[in-house]
């Protein structure tokens, strides 16, 4: 069972003005956006695992980013990154491995070779997943996104003993999926009056237990500002 996370209080997202951290000096850092759902999957990692204590949380202002984040932590300028043992490494899924390979804590990946395979299998689809929801705003939405719903519900369907991905425990698949799921099904419903649930009662009960997670709950966007975004970045003519 994970450890209790502390509702911790975030500090102020670093910007251009800010000074940075002492970097390198044994600390280990998170850096994150609290509105990325990349970085999202690295957050609630560290907090399933409790980490709170070995991992610091950085939040950075993507709008206003500091220019020593690009020079001197990650030359990439993305979000997330990890600062640890003297290197910073990236990319959120090869992250969440990572954090979860490295580190105490409850595993996130089974034992069991079979469910084992299918987690790689599924966090490998999550890229082409999102891919054909984003592109779905484009067109005929609803109908577009539809198969990369109906993938997950069935996906959810392979363990009996459900109701995460494989199975009756948690893991980095839902890890993978829920940060954007969250924000789909947010989207859809504000946007296109569409309920992503619908039809898809294993989907549906899949976000009402992750939704009990306290790793997860601190980790959630703002639903407002959420659809504000979307709105100007997709709809906007």
């Amino acid at each position: 069972m994970a450890a209790a996370t502390v509702n911790e209080h975030l500090p102020t997202p670093l910007d251009a003005t800010s000074e940075p951290p002492p970097l390198f000096d044994g600390t280990t850092r998170l850096y994150i956006s609290i509105s990325c759902p990349y970085a999202q999957r690295t957050w609630i990692t560290r907090n399933y695992k409790g980490l709170n204590d070995k991992i610091k949380v950085v939040p950075i202002n993507l709008q206003n980013r500091p220019a020593w984040y690009k020079e001197k932590v990650y030359p990439e300028n993305k979000v997330p990154s990890l600062e640890h043992n003297g290197k910073v490494i990236g990319e959120s899924l090869d992250l969440i491995k990572y954090i979860d390979s490295n580190f105490e804590g409850p595993s996130l990946l089974p034992n069991d070779h079979a469910k084992k395979q299918f987690a790689e299998d599924l966090i490998a689809y999550t890229d082409t997943f999102n891919k054909t929801v984003f592109t779905s705003f484009k067109g005929d939405t609803v109908k577009e996104a539809g198969p990369a719903f109906d993938h997950l519900e069935n996906a959810l369907s392979k363990f009996e003993d459900g109701p995460f991905f494989l199975g009756h425990e948690f893991s980095l698949v839902d890890i993978a999926y829920i940060p954007f799921v969250e924000r789909f099904q947010i989207v859809f419903s504000a946007l296109w009056n569409y309920d992503i649930t619908a039809g898809r009662p294993k989907l549906a009960k899949w976000i009402e237990e992750v939704n009990k997670i306290d790793a997860y709950k601190p980790t959630k966007t703002d639903p407002k500002e959420l659809v504000e975004f979307y709105k100007a970045r997709f709809l906007a003519q």
